[in-house]
């Protein structure tokens, strides 16, 4: 299932790309004005319309035709069927059983990991109701009050994006913070405006042994203790639960292993928020709304396995950004989603995307011949109206837009949702379409403004439209993105599914903490470092 950039349908995509560089998405709509109900397809509540995208049926149809070349439909169901396409760590990719319902069945190296599944979220419920409805109680006899979540990567960015997103089913008489930077600010910000004994942390490691997380987790232990009656150890068992597989080290921490709740090595962190590691979301919304949360993801999942690539939300999604990427040479993508719940959502595809698909080499070692994973970025709007935009609009360097938009606002004040969505739709026909120089002149523009306020358009843009923001639809959302990040992965020839860049940095930062402190040689390091290490010595 390798990629083959000599293939039949690659080659003819190469061969047209060049004219599509300059080919201007005004024109299309001038050819095509209907183009807007041929390009729009929809799957798990979500709507996507792709007019505004530098396409046309043809280039869809060698798009399709690349899809069908490297098989995506059989990679597809390799990874449903729990095969070990994560090559190079030997691992299944399963996040999908993650949101499977109780009924089904998966088997993976002889056992029902869909029992498994269910089995740790019947305990995650008992837990996070225990907390939302007084009954657990902190060491000192008081209601908790505050849980903090400690991680980071995928075991902070997703608790903290769905948090965010889903606050308005959350049981607000409980506040909730997200510790993951290593540098102590971070936790002491949270330290300062939360009781411990009121508190419930949880940390989240697989192995309980990642650095910046336990060393989180121990200032917090000690917080915590400093304010214990006698600093019994005791109180850590009724202020600390684990996410994690590693019992022996969560006992030694002094958290009750039936507090500990465990995930599989076929759950990458980037694809984690639905399983354990969302164990704060289903403290702020409930079993049920995350149950629903579930269910929307594994609508998408449905939608992605059984849908024809030529009417596949996912599949389209990826096509398109690989031929914005690989061909039209586009190096970057702006998430721009109008709806202030989602402002954590760019920061949360940065992970998802650009770690699994930040690669240059294949499958096979080889070198890719093509650029891979655009930038992704972004900010809500329409901050980022008065931000970014103009880069946007009249910058060298054309950028991808994924505007999106609900219907519907939680918080509906008179004539707010109206102008958000004004707004959102302007941009998107700015961003597509521009304001030509006849159009400018028209307006009464003075000559020697004219080309201050012409606006290129011709920026790729996908419409992205649901009824309204819920457990739901954000399940949809994130696992379309998901299968987005699979399908390019293998068009790409790549693996999605490892983090070797991020593993590298890790190693190199412990090799050097050591020689922070101590007075040791700094021959083995290069000039550059030794000199940094040196300042670090004089000043700390």
């Amino acid at each position: 299932m390798a990629q083959s950039f000599a293939g039949a349908a690659w080659s003819a995509l190469t061969s047209v790309a060049p004219q599509w560089r300059n080919r201007h998405i005004r024109d299309l709509f001038d050819q095509e004005p209907q183009r807007s109900s041929q390009l729009t397809m929809s799957g798990a509540g979500v709507t996507v319309d792709l007019s505004r995208q530098r396409i046309d049926s043809s280039v869809m149809t060698m798009l399709h035709a690349v899809a069908q070349e490297v098989d995506i439909e059989e990679a597809r169901n390799a990874m449903f069927r729990g095969e070990r396409i994560n090559t190079t760590e030997d691992r299944a990719v399963l996040h999908t059983a993650l949101r499977m319902p109780r009924d089904s069945q998966l088997i993976v190296d002889g056992r029902d990991v869909i029992a498994d599944v269910h089995e740790v979220l019947d305990r995650m419920a008992t837990c996070s109701e225990s907390i939302r409805n007084g009954s657990w109680l902190g060491f000192t006899g008081h209601r908790i009050e505050h849980v903090v979540n400690i991680g980071i990567g995928g075991s902070d960015l997703g608790p903290v994006m769905a948090y965010e997103t889903l606050r308005p089913f959350s049981q607000r008489d409980i506040t909730f913070d997200f510790v993951s930077n290593v540098d102590g600010t971070d936790l002491a910000e949270v330290l300062k405006r939360i009781d411990p004994l009121k508190t419930v942390f949880i940390i989240a490691s697989k192995t309980f042994s990642t650095h910046e997380t336990m060393l989180n987790a121990h200032s917090a232990r000690t917080a915590l203790l400093a304010v214990v009656p006698g600093n019994d150890v005791a109180a850590v068992s009724r202020h600390f639960v684990a996410v994690s597989t590693n019992e022996e080290r969560v006992r030694e921490f002094g958290i009750d292993p039936a507090n500990m709740f465990g995930f599989w090595d076929w759950v990458g962190g980037r694809y984690s928020m639905d399983s354990s590691i969302g164990l704060s979301t289903m403290i702020a919304i409930g079993h049920e709304h995350f149950a629903a949360m579930l269910n929307g993801f594994h609508a998408m999942d449905e939608h992605f396995r059984t849908s024809p690539i030529e009417s596949n939300l996912p599949v389209a999604m990826a096509l398109v950004g690989m031929w914005n990427r690989s061909f039209l040479g586009i190096s970057s993508t702006a998430v721009l989603p109008y709806d202030q719940y989602l402002h954590r959502l760019p920061a949360y595809l940065q992970q998802l995307i650009m770690e699994s698909n930040g690669k240059s080499v294949t499958l096979t070692g080889a070198s890719v011949p093509v650029e891979t994973s655009a930038v992704y970025w972004g900010e809500p709007g329409t901050n980022g109206q008065h931000s970014f935009y103009q880069l946007l609009h009249q910058g060298t360097s054309p950028i991808a837009c994924d505007v999106l938009i609900p219907a519907k606002s939680h918080n509906p004040l008179p004539h707010h949702h109206d102008v958000l969505v004004s707004n959102a739709l302007a941009q998107a026909r700015v961003l597509a379409f521009g304001r030509s120089a006849d159009e400018v002149q028209a307006a009464g523009t003075p000559d020697d403004l004219i080309a201050h306020r012409v606006m290129p358009g011709n920026r790729p843009t996908t419409l992205i439209t649901v009824d309204q923001i819920d457990p739901f639809t954000l399940g949809a959302i994130v696992a379309m993105y998901e299968h987005m990040v699979f399908v390019q992965g293998v068009l790409w020839g790549i693996n999605s599914f490892d983090q070797w860049g991020v593993e590298l940095g890790k190693e190199l930062a412990t090799s050097i903490l050591p020689f922070l402190t101590n007075s040791d040689s700094l021959d083995s390091f290069d000039s550059a470092t030794a000199q940094a290490i040196t300042w670090y010595r004089k000043r700390r």
